[in-house]
């Protein structure tokens, strides 16, 4: 096979730099195929799959069922919520029902966050769209009453005096009992079976290594860990790298199968997705 450089984009976050480490550091041999990464927020990434830009890219599950006519999703890669997940904080303790009357803080209308934030309200509600890394001081410092908070906001909010009004993970969690699927990674379908193949290997190679190589990978995550300490940043790499990242499993894909069909089910997707995987 004649050498090829693909796109490659994720995150420019902790556990997405924990995960990408081997990658990025030339710690593979990754054969006739070079990768070219490109750092950007979850939503841009989003978006930028929506217009077929990325060969491969981390998404949010919820943007998956958007583009699954052109992305399979990698075996390997998924950050999972397990019994925790994306929170809404605000400066005073709130209800469900002062939520819906206030203006809700999101990182995207493409985020897993956003769509399940959909599910546990139960209806449309007023948000406002902010980078994700802002959202935090924007409720702290009171220009918002409430934020979805994703990453690692997720540990820090109460340093900030801030109320956690629902852990949509835990939610989701004893709505189903099972682990809330956030997002994942994904390679297009026109890159051929053999491509898609190799991108899936490497991909979970990376993600092995790492967690093989822990100290290394997270000496190099502690970069994009924005003011977490050690600790802290090995408990949120922890959180979102894990054995649901190595692979899904049956029980994983059966979770991204029952979010697909909630989002569908409560009018928030417009079809029913039935996700596809590059192995079966």
């Amino acid at each position: 096979m004649e050498p090829r450089t693909l796109t490659i984009g994720h995150s420019p976050d902790a556990d997405d730099a924990f995960m990408f480490y081997a990658l990025t550091h030339g710690c593979l041999d990754t054969g006739p195929l070079r990768f070219r990464h490109e750092l950007q927020d979850i939503e841009t990434l989003n978006r930028r799959c929506l217009a077929g830009e990325l060969d491969v890219s981390a998404v949010s599950l919820h943007a998956y069922a958007y583009l699954a006519d052109r992305y399979l999703l990698l075996s390997s890669g998924c950050s999972m919520g397990d019994g925790y997940g994306p929170i809404v904080v605000t400066h005073q303790a709130m209800t469900r029902q002062e939520l819906l009357q206030a203006t809700i803080a999101i990182p995207g209308t493409l985020t897993t966050a956003y769509l399940v934030l959909r599910l546990w309200l139960g209806h449309p509600f007023r948000f406002t769209v902010l980078p994700f890394d802002q959202i935090l001081d924007a409720v702290a410092e009171g220009q918002t009453a409430a934020g979805l908070l994703i990453h690692e906001g997720q540990l820090t909010y109460a340093q900030r005096g801030l109320h956690c009004a629902v852990d949509l993970g835990a939610w989701w969690q004893t709505q189903t009992g099972l682990p809330l699927p956030l997002g994942g990674n994904i390679v297009r379908k026109d890159l051929g079976p053999d491509l898609v193949q190799l991108v899936d290997r490497y991909v979970r190679a990376s993600v092995e290594y790492a967690l093989g190589h822990r100290a290394e990978a997270l000496q190099y995550a502690l970069r994009f860990a924005r003011g977490l300490g050690a600790d802290q940043a090995d408990r949120f790499v922890a959180m979102y790298v894990n054995q649901w990242t190595q692979d899904y499993g049956a029980r994983g894909r059966e979770a991204v199968r029952r979010l697909l069909a909630a989002g569908y089910q409560a009018g928030v997707l417009p079809q029913l997705v039935e996700p596809q995987f590059a192995c079966s």
